[in-house]
């Protein structure tokens, strides 16, 4: 039971570890994407406004004069403090030799301030770019209105603003993402309940099966529509077959247990006679030996029967198939039970409708027909007719024995080929057969790769059709 639970939550903890890395993991990835998306998209809208700011501000300085009239140095200063304390951010401005001229900080004036950026706005290169620690600078070089180059304007900015909001988005998407996770965690534990739980039960009968209990069955109307529903039905199917099989073979048993008590009771009966009556005539004797001798020649055709029957189903006797002329073997069939057809006064008809040729195992094969046609004359009543037909199409033969027999009831037609099956056990017991020919005829014809098919009406008559494939696969 222990390494029953073991499978059980080994497919639950599958069906979790499929969704995780299926699931989970790629939307956790996802969320990165997105969140550096994101980020890296607000970041490059930053460095736009920024850098227009700073054209803006360029602008400005060019038209006020403010690097060559020192009597604006004051305004020069106020409006640089005024633009920074209301975009909240730094602003230098350099002279063309990088000096720095003006700084709202107030912190760099007069000092070289040669950064990589504004060494590109100095070579009329306006830029953009985020730095290290995270700030951006964005810078924009003073052109005059002759075209020179006189200076550069540099924004700093730490856009924090932007990290606060992604900060925030980033732990509302993770809760979110957590609360989805964990209810399709749940959902998947009650799904996967849904799939293991008939499984279990499934396995359990299964094992009870497999310790005997062929009664056993799966109720299916439980499982819905689904692939576990055809699995039980087929569970179902196949507990059906082999309690049939199981009890075929008790009432196997049974009927070779009576069929060979039944003569050894007669010998015993016949031979405590000859012993207690001592004095009992010679032809007394000579009769129950007679006796004797016919019910031993009776137990070995059952046993000789048996045996056949044993080495068809264990694929024993090799098939030999090999081309022949079935109108030749069905016509020596025919004319061999001619003399007892004729003993009963009954008319024995053969029909060859086209010749036929067919790769069969002639001995095989004769003894199944053989089979078909003795039993017709043994079930049809003395003045009656059996006729044999062949026939073929471009891919089977067809052999047909039809007689106007006793024939067989409609309940009894699907038991005829069992094993010691009779449909009137007190006349086939003056017919002297065994009940297994049809059991062999059976079993040779399925050796033949064909069928055989049955009809027949009570006290009209029987008709078997034998078909059988004109060619074999080589393989």
């Amino acid at each position: 039971m222990a390494k029953r639970e073991k499978k059980r939550h080994g497919i639950r903890i599958l069906l979790v570890l499929t969704y995780v890395f299926t699931g989970i993991i790629p939307l956790f990835l996802l969320s990165n994407v997105v969140f550096s998306t994101t980020e890296k998209y607000y970041i490059e809208e930053r460095k736009k406004e920024l850098l227009n700011q700073a054209n803006i501000l360029s602008g400005h300085i060019v038209i006020s004069n403010y690097m060559f009239d020192k009597d604006k140095a004051a305004e020069f200063t106020q409006d640089i403090a005024q633009t920074s304390s209301q975009g909240d951010f730094r602003i230098i401005v350099t002279d063309s030799m990088g000096t720095v001229v003006n700084d709202s900080n107030k912190t760099e004036i007069n000092k070289t301030y040669l950064i990589p950026e504004v060494i590109e706005a100095l070579d009329n290169k306006d830029v953009a770019r985020e730095q290290p620690n995270g700030s951006i600078y964005a810078v924009a070089s003073i052109v005059d209105s002759t075209g020179e180059n006189v200076g550069a304007v540099l924004i700093a900015d730490m856009p924090t603003d932007i990290k606060d909001r992604m900060e925030v988005i980033r732990k509302q998407v993770y809760i979110m993402t957590i609360a989805i996770v964990l209810i399709v965690l749940i959902i998947v534990f009650i799904f996967s309940q849904m799939i293991t739980e008939p499984i279990e039960k499934m396995v359990k009968t299964i094992s009870q099966m497999a310790d005997g209990h062929l009664e056993r069955r799966i109720q299916v109307s439980n499982l819905g529509q689904s692939e576990i529903m055809e699995l039980g039905v087929a569970v179902n199917n196949m507990a059906e077959k082999l309690e049939q099989v199981d009890i075929s073979r008790q009432q196997f048993v049974s009927n070779v247990s009576h069929e060979l008590k039944t003569p050894l009771s007669s010998i015993k009966v016949l031979s405590e006679s000859m012993l207690l009556n001592t004095e009992a005539p010679r032809e007394m004797y000579v009769e129950f030996l007679q006796d004797i001798n016919s019910e031993i020649d009776r137990m070995t055709e059952i046993i000789n029967d048996l045996l056949t029957l044993v080495r068809l189903d264990q694929k024993e006797i090799p098939v030999n198939f090999k081309t022949e002329r079935l109108n030749n073997i069905v016509g020596d069939i025919v004319k061999r039970l001619m003399p007892l057809a004729q003993k009963k006064n009954i008319v024995l008809e053969y029909e060859e409708v086209q010749e036929v040729i067919a790769e069969i195992d002639s001995m095989k094969f004769t003894l199944a027909v053989s089979n078909l046609v003795d039993n017709a004359i043994k079930y049809t009543d003395e003045g009656g007719h059996v006729k044999v037909i062949l026939d073929c199409d471009h891919q089977n033969a067809f052999i047909t024995v039809s007689d106007t027999g006793v024939g067989i009831a409609d309940d009894e037609i699907g038991r005829i080929f069992d094993r010691f099956y009779r449909v009137d056990k007190t006349r086939d017991r003056e017919t002297g057969g065994t009940g297994l020919g049809l059991s062999i005829t059976h079993s040779t014809i399925l050796m033949h790769n064909g069928s055989i098919k049955v009809s027949s009406r009570e006290n009209e008559g029987t008709t078997f059709v034998v078909r059988i494939p004109l060619m074999h696969s080589k393989s």
